[in-house]
Parts: C-alpha cells; structure tokens; sequence
C-alpha cells in the first residue's frame, strides 16, 4: 500500500473523523481534501466491522479521477474498490457491486436511484453503507441529489433508527447561500450542517503551513474603459426597436428594461410565455427573436463583433426557411435589410472590443516571458469558450508566443459538448504539455485534477464566492497570477469584489459556527433538520396536487412555435422514470423526421432513433427524436420545453415533465405490444 502521509493540517481537520463522527472538512482547493478523505477511509476499513465506504460525487468524469488518482493507488492492494457511473453497466446491479465491495465511487445520482428502486439486483440501503463521503458537498443543499439522498437519511435518523452510515463532507466553501450579512450567513453554513447531520471542521493550530503549503495567487483586475463608439451593438438596438414597435405592446402595460442586460432577457422570456397564453403569435415571436438580439448585444460586450454576428446569422438562416405567417417574414426581413451594414460594421477593427485587446495582452504577458506557462481562461457559455479558442487559434501575436490551446466543457449530448474520454484527452494533454492553455466553462473551477498553473483568468463571469474561489484555486504554482478582465464599473467587477467580501463572510461564519457550544449546535441542527422533514412533506403534497389538477385527457399540447394542436396528455406515457413518449399511432402524422441522433454512448433498453419535428406546413420546430425500445417500439420520445399545454384554465408552459399539472402513466411494454402487434401474440 502506498504511504499515506498527511500534513500536519490534515491530521488536524481528520481527527474528529477517525473517531466515527459526521464531520464536513473545509479546505481551500489544492490542500488535499480528498488525499484527508482517502486517509479516514483507510482507518475506517481497518477499525470497524463490515465496513463498506461509497464515495460520492457530482460529476461523472471525477469518478475515474478518484478511484485512479486517490482510492486506488493508497487502498487497492488491500480492499476491493470499485468505480461506477452512468456510463458503466455495473450501475444496473449496484446492489450487488455494493455488497461484494469495499469502497464504491460513484455519482450521487447511481447511489439515489438505488435508494428508491425495488429491483433486488439495484437496491441499497443506506443501514449497509458505514462511511458515506460527499466531494464538494457545498451541494447538499435545496433539491439537489446530494439532498435528496441526506434527507433519506435525516428521516430515518428523526425516527430514531440506529444503523445509520458515518457521513464525512468535504468543501472548499460553504458559501453565504446569498447572505451578504453576517447572521444570515451562519444560517446558510447551520443549513449546510444540518443537511449533512455533520459539524463543520478546519485547521486553526495549522492555519500557517496550510497558508505556505497553498499560497493564493496574486490578483489582478485588468481593467479596460468603454468602447468610445460601438456602432454595432448601437445598429443592433435599432433593430430590437422597430420590433419592440411592431409588438404593438402599450407601455404602461410592460416595461422591458435595459437591453443587452439579463433583466432584458427575463422581460422577453415573460412575454413570450404572455403571448402564447393570450393565444398572440406575433408578441410570442417578437419576444423570442428579441432574445436572440439581446444575446447578439450580450456577445458583442464580450467578444468579437464577427461573433455577435455570426450568432445572430446562424439563427436567421434556419428561420428564413420556416416563415409560415406574415410575423415571421417581417422579423426575417428586418435581419435581411440589415444583414449586410451589420457585417460592414463587424468587420470594422475601429470598433472592436477593447476587452479583448486586454485579455491578448494579459496572455501575452504570461507566454511571452519566457517560462513553461499554463493557464485556465474561464467563460460563461459553451458558445463563448469555442469563439474564444477560434480567436486564441487565429491570433498571430499568440501563436507566436507559442500559446497552444484547447477547449473544456461538461460531458454531455450535442456537438457543444465533450465526451468524457475527450475530457480526459485534453487534461492529459495539458499535463503533458501538449497544450498549455484551457479554455473552459465552470467544469474545470470543482473537482478536476489539473495540474499546477501559473495564470487563471475569468473573462466575462458573472459567479458567486464559491465558483471565484474554485477558479482561483487552480492557480496553484509560486507566484502565480489570477487575473480578472472586465469593463471599469462593470457588473463583473463590481461581482469579483463582492465576491471577496462573501468570502471573508464565509470565513466569518464558518468560525461562529465553530465557536458554537455541542449542545447549542446539535439543538440548532436538530430544529433546522424537523423543520426540512416537515417542508419537505409540504413540498411533496403540493406536487402531487399539482401534478393531479387536470386529467390527461382534458389537456392539448400544442407547437411552441406554429401553435397547433398536435396531441392529448393522455398520448403521453413515461419510459424508466426519464423518457415522455407518444403513445398514440395517429400522432405519426404531425411530424417528420430528420437526421439520425448521434449519442456518446449505448443504453440498455432502447437506441435513439432520427430527429422529429413539427410537419405543420414550414413549421419545422423540433420537438425530440424518435426512441427504438426493445428493438420493437419506435416511439416519438418529446422535449415539453419545444411545446406547450392548453389546460382547462387557459394555456401554460413548462420546462420540464415534472412540472406538468396532470399525471404521466408509466408505459407498459406489453400493452404497446398487444395494442400494436396483436396478431403476433395470439
């Protein structure tokens, strides 16, 4: 077994938890948590009979990671360990893998669905789990599946049952939850304690070597004043006005505020839904081509012109073919009368964003200096990462000073995302040097073993304390930089010092909390814990009367964009718990069929089929894509978020199935069969 050495801060913050008790570690990112929870599993294993660990995490990719970088090499000699995520086909008989193992790393969501299903070869019961661990468990809070799983466990413990699994939590920040004074922030870390039935632990004899052994980055604000003329974005609000004047919406009766601001968009978003309650296309049209020029203003603050543009012209290209009313080629046109002065201005460098001379001078700094550089360059969207990685690409000063860059993005379907071997792949090749700069959306801020960098940079973020002291925790080296580039007076400058404060205030009530009497905390705790129980049950009834306001068969669903009728929530039936199909054969007719679906990965039951969409005239909306279940039952598997529901009461939308005000019956396989192929059963 290989040496488990531990500084003499982990000791410190592992003491509590080797003696059995639920406690969450709090740790800056890069102190080791995770090598501290490795130790306290040994011990565990060693000193308590029957032992059986499960290590949770929040995203799949850190399964791998934990079992091949930590678990294994310190544990694998001497215990079975055994990783399982949604990709693995041992998650269909997790309560077997449980019972014949040591140690399980998984995701949460693998170890919930064991709790609630039935299946023999499935189910786990939380009495036979002895140590239960939560990486980065500042997500056991409101509906999460960390949550989820805890409040199972707070229940059994408010009944008094006794064969209950150790739990040991593990963060970098708790955060405020939004406090920004002091009281309201104890509240949010007693939560957080209470949710995870734990106290809260941190060196305080060993705050200096932990201090030298994860020195903070030094930080810079690399600020750049506004851009003296921006004839584009100034073009654009023109535009977004002759559409706001066709609308013809009285201004005394909605106000949208500022456009190219998150307000706006929230204004537009409330006034399609208006639109198509009030059975108004041309308002529910306008609002949603208002949403893409408000994101075209929100990447021209951002990035380059050019991709403001081309945003903007990737989305009039599919709509120039799918005009069905008059609505539809008068906003069609508007963009088309202006396309060619919007791409003249684009063009134009006069105009250029001055953030983003800032953010090539800020990476020049750091490549052309001379030493082995590697850096994070952290952004909002999936979008924003791949114009920035194209720009970094086709930058001649960067190139020159020998920036070799890649893109990061969460795992997950669609060609914006990456698979979790392309995740792999490119964080090896950043640790191998290959590459040496990452160009990454917030899945590299938690979690992901990347190695030491000297420059971190946050380009265009709007995050909370936690997500800032993620991100600056990557910036691991001696004298690194953590640089913030951003508008003077900016909302992300103005957030990044707001930021500072919420962690100071972190630290300030991680402390009070501390400094809590056993019997004060564990009555705090106990009160916060009846109280979750209690909403919990609250929440829970209002669901299920929600979910029963209407029958199935008294709702339509309806094209979110044509507005026609094309099917009854009686039509509908649930697949597994995840998939809403349409059961009826006649709804075959009111759509057509696409492409074929690609998915980075094969599924027990069923295989995706080609994409459907709305067959109603140049509609063309897409709704989902066909599902093969069985290998015998082609089934329209439906997006709700593409349509929407005329209840009894009026019309609604929703943005997924659960919110849906009348019951989903599970699909039954063999009435499908019987119903569809009757002679075949005779």
């Amino acid at each position: 077994m290989a040496e488990l050495g531990l500084y003499s801060y982990q000791q410190e913050v592992v003491e509590r938890a080797i003696k059995g008790e639920n406690v969450i570690i709090w740790l800056p990112t890069g102190g080791g948590k995770t090598r501290a929870a490795v130790y306290v599993a040994k011990r565990h294993l060693e000193t308590t009979q029957h032992a059986k660990v499960v290590v949770l995490v929040n995203k799949v990719h850190l399964v791998d990671q934990h079992y091949t970088k930590e678990f294994k090499p310190h544990l694998g000699s001497n215990y079975t360990l055994v990783p399982v995520s949604g990709e693995s086909e041992l998650k269909d008989l997790f309560g077997k893998v449980v019972q014949d193992s040591d140690v399980v790393i998984c995701t949460a969501q693998i170890l919930y669905n064991a709790l609630t299903n039935s299946e023999e070869t499935k189910h786990v019961e939380l009495s036979d789990i002895t140590l239960l661990i939560f990486d980065e468990c500042h997500h056991t809070h409101k509906g999460g599946v960390y949550n989820q799983i805890m409040k199972c466990y707070v229940e059994k413990k408010l009944k008094g049952e006794r064969r209950l699994p150790q739990i040991l939590g593990l963060t970098a920040s708790p955060g405020t939850g939004g406090a920004r004074i002091l009281e309201k922030a104890v509240e949010h870390v007693l939560q957080i304690c209470a949710n995870l039935d734990s106290s809260i632990v941190s060196t305080r004899l060993y705050a200096p070597e932990l201090k030298k052994k994860v020195p903070r980055p030094i930080k810079t604000f690399d600020i750049v004043e506004n851009r003296p003329e921006d004839p584009f974005g100034n073009h654009l609000k023109r535009m977004m006005q002759m559409i706001q004047d066709y609308m013809n919406l009285p201004t005394s009766d909605f106000r949208l505020r500022e456009c190219g601001t998150q307000e706006y968009e929230a204004d537009v978003v409330i006034l399609e839904q208006r639109g198509i309650r009030e059975d108004n296309r041309r308002l529910a049209q306008c609002a949603l081509h208002l949403r893409q020029y408000n994101d075209a203003l929100l990447i021209n603050d951002t990035l380059l012109m050019m991709d403001a543009y081309r945003n903007l012209e990737e989305f009039y290209i599919s709509k120039s073919t799918r005009a069905i009313d008059k609505t539809d080629f008068f906003l069609v046109g508007i963009f088309q009368d202006n396309q060619a002065d919007l791409m003249k201005v684009a063009r134009d460098s006069r105009y250029e964003n001055p953030k983003m001379a800032k953010l090539e001078s800020v990476l020049l700094k750091q490549f052309s200096s001379g030493l082995q550089s590697k850096g994070i360059l952290f952004s909002k969207t999936r979008k924003s990462i791949h114009c920035l990685n194209e720009w970094v690409l086709n930058n001649r000063a960067l190139q020159e000073a020998g920036v070799k860059s890649a893109i990061l993005t969460g795992a997950g379907n669609g060609i914006t995302y990456m698979t979790q071997h392309e995740q792999a792949d490119t964080i090896c090749r950043f640790r191998q040097g290959t590459l040496n700069l990452l160009i990454s959306t917030s899945v590299a801020e938690e979690g992901l073993d990347i190695p030491e960098c000297n420059l971190v940079v946050r380009y265009g973020l709007l995050t909370n304390e936690i997500a800032q002291q993620q991100a600056s925790g990557r910036a691991r080296a001696q004298d690194s930089q953590y640089s913030v580039v951003a508008l003077k007076g900016g909302r992300e400058e103005r957030r990044e010092i707001t930021n500072e404060y919420l962690e100071e205030l972190t630290a300030k009530a991680i402390a009070q909390v501390q400094d809590m009497s056993i019997r004060e905390f564990q009555r705090k705790i106990t009160e916060l814990q009846t109280q979750a129980v209690i909403k919990s049950r609250i929440e829970e009834s209002c669901k299920m009367q929600k979910r029963s306001r209407y029958t199935a068969s008294s709702i339509q669903l309806l094209c979110r964009n044509c507005f026609k009728s094309v099917a009854s929530g009686s039509d509908i039936k649930l697949i597994d718990n995840v998939h809403h199909v349409n059961v009826n054969p006649a709804f075959e007719k009111h759509y057509k069929v696409g492409g074929q679906v690609i998915l980075p990965k094969m599924f027990d039951d069923w295989e995706p089929g080609r994409i459907i969409s709305c067959n109603n005239g140049n509609c063309n909306k897409e709704w989902g894509f066909e599902m093969k279940y069985k290998e015998i039952a082609l089934l329209p598997n439906l997006a709700i978020k593409h349509l929407f529901l005329q209840t009894p009461d009026g019309r609604m939308t929703v943005k997924k199935w659960k919110d849906v005000p009348f019951t989903v019956d599970n699909f039954s396989f063999e009435e499908y069969c019987q119903d569809n192929f009757p002679d075949l059963l005779d």
